[in-house]
């Protein structure tokens, strides 16, 4: 089938070519099976220069003789501009449809009692739709009449504009009434009734490409999966061939009462997904149908096939054995992350509305009631909503890789995916984090809450708190993320949870309630504010978000207040990085060799020039005069100095290197120098209570002195007006924002906000950490 331009057919006509002639043949099969009925009309699609329209008028009909070519038209109505009976209309009826018909003629009624197509249906590309089109415009009893040149009777070089047998069956199907006749070596198909119907056939029996068999997954009121060692010596989930006539489902509950012993109704297994593995010749295809409840005694009705069944607990499942892969593939879909590193295989989920699974040891109970006691001592759950969430929510479901003991700890993370060997990209967090980001957004019973990062835990602790009124929206722009969230509350969560795939740093724009959030939670460390999330929530509203500031994480409470956000709590804390658009690499550049990294944490690198030619030299040492005893918490001297110094930088070496004394050190760099603080134990003791510490400041190059002199400037400002006050308070503002609207503060730039950080002694506004050295702290000239 060759496709023709619309310009192409232009200049056809405009050359004063046409096609073969209407034959007495076609005339006389035209007046014989399609007479014109009193008032009949026709529609002469693809006219062309009209002598079939002509005929047509000449039987009787009034006709609508329609071409989109219009060179055709002035050709047709210039030659037979005095023949009754025919309206030219220039109209595409294959691209713009029946609409593009100006309507009946005059007097006239809708619709019409023949159609015609002569040596034009070769040519269009949709020739099934546009005919079913056309003979919905018939009147009862009337027909559509094609005409075409076959390929049998069509020289090689011309037998594009012809049809063979299979295109002329396909014309023909679906027509009540298909007749065919010849004419000259033309075809002329005679079709009605264009209401018919269709057959769905088969080919004939299909080549075997595949296999199919359900996955039965069970679990006790221990949580345990149920697998048989088969005597291939390898675990098994209960399954097998699904039969003809049968459902996935129906034949994963036989299976199961077959093999196990176990009953259960078909109303209680659900098909999770349909898992595709296309690895070998033979493609499994293996629907995973959770049972969601059942009964019975457990027994050994197959010793033909297995040695025994066992029920597992779900963080054993990684150390069993030899799992048969159908098997463990179904395990990661219902559980994933149980079996990691599986070779992977096409999901189709199937439903979303499972219900909740029950089933736990009394281990997890006794577990989950010391975490939350602990936390409590800890005083991070002060809301009586919070604890009880760390009471009720049962965090192992949402880790079921990790032994209780370890999903229960309370101040651990637990990592569920990594991007490479020790590069953690999403966890699960402490319990004592967590419950206290969720006690400063304040919730109450029937708000709406967005968490940006997903897991699972998080969101239903968040549920529990806001109750059944209230709405969870969780967002990951990771898909396993989204996938694993989805399932695990699922299996263990309240329904109040909605996933969604997307950037967390847009928010969740399709899902933003009336007013907005009134509470949104990041939960991972996050460089900038985004502005998704200060517009997406309410007025009055809090946003927690793990804020990096130099490199350091601090989870900061913010609460909305028209365009601008304060802060209102900080905790020291650490999360995975951000991955979405927001997401950043700080600047940095090695020195001495590599020995060395010097990080730019707030995003503006400095110069290093003459830096590595500094290192080479002699190192000045400078005592800050601040001496600590036993355990001490620098936590808001690490923000003070990244907030408020100059050219403030991160220095980071390997154990053991003799041009740095540790291994992460907040630093300053200038004209090409360095000073970095570090500390040094100036007195040991048994007791750690009775040590004691002092801050120094190390420089390199020639303005070395100057910087350890500013450092420790810095540190004695810290001791003296800071330190006993906490952390500063601080305003995040939309991203040009004029200095004059801006309180008076250290301003720290980044790219979609502006943050004013009040510190105690520094009234005066500071355009950031790049500001003058000379900038007043504590009434000193530094």
């Amino acid at each position: 089938m060759r496709q023709v331009r619309k310009d192409a057919w232009q200049e056809h006509y405009q050359g004063g070519r046409g096609f073969r002639p209407l034959c007495d043949a076609e005339r006389t099969l035209l007046a014989e099976h399609v007479p014109a009925p009193e008032g009949g009309r026709a529609l002469d699609a693809g006219c062309g220069t009209g002598e079939l329209a002509v005929a047509l008028a000449g039987m009787g009909y009034q006709v609508d003789a329609a071409d989109f070519a219009e060179a055709a038209l002035v050709r047709a109505r210039a030659e037979y501009a005095t023949v009754p009976g025919v309206r030219w209309l220039h109209v595409d009826l294959e691209h713009c449809g029946l609409p593009g018909l100006s309507g009946p003629p005059e007097g006239g009624e809708g619709g019409y009692d023949l159609v015609t197509l002569r040596l034009s249906v070769a040519f269009l590309r949709n020739r099934s739709s546009l005919l079913r089109a056309l003979g919905a415009r018939l009147r009862a009893g009337g027909a559509i009449v094609v005409i075409t040149p076959v390929v049998e009777h069509t020289p090689p070089e011309r037998r594009h504009i012809a049809l063979d047998e299979n295109e002329l069956s396909s014309i023909t199907d679906g027509f009540e009434e298909a007749l065919r006749f010849e004419a000259e070596g033309l075809a002329v198909l005679v079709l009605r009734g264009s209401g018919g119907s269709f057959t769905a056939v088969e080919k004939g029996r299909p080549n075997p490409q595949a296999v199919a068999g359900a996955a039965a997954v069970v679990t006790d009121a221990a949580g345990r999966v149920l697998l048989g060692r088969s005597v291939k010596g390898m675990w098994e989930l209960p399954g097998g061939r699904i039969e003809p006539g049968e459902s996935a489902q129906a034949a994963a509950v036989r299976e199961l009462a077959e093999e196990t012993g176990l009953t259960a109704r078909v109303e209680d297994a659900q098909v999770i997904t349909v898992l595709h593995d296309d690895r070998l010749d033979m493609r499994r295809i293996s629907p995973v149908v959770r049972v969601t409840d059942w009964d019975g005694e457990l027994a050994l009705r197959e010793p033909e096939k297995f040695v025994r069944w066992e029920w597992h607990p779900l963080h054993t499942l990684a150390i069993l054995g030899t799992i048969f892969m159908p098997s463990a593939q179904s395990l990661n879909a219902v559980f994933p992350g149980v079996l990691p590193g599986l070779p992977p295989v096409h999901s189709y989920p199937c439903v979303s509305d499972v219900p909740p699974v029950p089933g736990e040891p009394a281990e997890a109970a006794r577990l989950r009631e010391r975490m939350a006691e602990r936390v409590i001592r800890k005083g991070r759950a002060p809301s009586a909503r919070v604890r009880a969430a760390l009471r009720a929510v049962p965090r192992h479901r949402f880790v079921p890789e990790v032994p209780l003991a370890t999903a229960y700890h309370d101040d651990h993370a637990v990592v569920t995916v990594r991007e490479a060997p020790g590069t953690a990209v999403s966890s699960v967090s402490a319990a004592w984090l967590q419950a206290d980001m969720a006690g400063q957004l304040r919730l109450e019973p029937g708000m709406n809450v967005l968490e940006v990062g997903s897991g699972g835990y998080n969101a239903e602790l968040l549920a529990h708190i806001v109750g059944e009124r209230g709405r969870v929206v969780t967002v990951d722009l990771d898909p396993y993320v989204v996938q694993r969230t989805r399932r695990l509350c699922a299996e263990a969560g309240s329904g109040r949870v909605t996933a969604v795939l997307g950037d967390g740093g847009r928010g969740a724009p399709a899902h933003v309630p009336a007013g907005g959030f009134d509470g949104i939670v990041i939960t991972h460390t996050a460089t900038d504010i985004a502005p998704a999330w200060r517009d997406q929530l309410a007025e009055g509203g809090r946003l927690v978000v793990p804020l990096e500031i130099g490199g350091y994480t601090r989870s900061v409470t913010l609460v909305r207040r028209g365009d601008t956000l304060y802060a209102e709590h900080w905790t020291y804390c650490g999360f995975v990085r951000d991955r979405g658009a927001a997401a950043r690499t700080a600047p940095m550049v090695r020195l001495a060799g590599g020995a060395v990294t010097v990080r730019w944490e707030n995003g503006v690198p400095g110069d290093t020039d003459g830096l590595d030619e500094a290192l080479r030299g002699p190192r000045h040492e400078l005592a800050t005069g601040l001496v600590t005893a036993g355990p001490f918490n620098f936590e808001t001297l690490q923000v003070f100095a990244a907030s408020t110094l100059a050219g403030f930088c991160r220095l980071t070496v390997p154990d053991g290197s003799e041009l740095v004394a540790q291994r992460d050190a907040a630093a300053i760099v200038a004209d090409g120098s360095l000073a970095y603080l570090t500390h040094i134990k100036i007195h040991g003791a048994p007791e750690p209570a009775g040590s004691r510490t002092e801050f120094y400041v190390h420089a390199y190059g020639p303005a070395g002195p100057e910087l350890a002199r500013r450092f420790a400037a810095c540190v004695r400002t810290w001791d003296l007006d800071v330190r006993a006050s906490g952390y500063p308070s601080m305003s995040v503002h939309p991203a040009g924002t004029p200095d004059d609207r801006l309180p008076p503060g250290d301003v720290l730039e980044k790219p979609a906000s502006r943050l004013v950080l009040g510190w105690p002694g520094r009234g005066a506004r500071v355009t950031g950490p790049d500001a003058p050295a000379e900038t007043v702290v504590a009434g000193q000239s530094t």
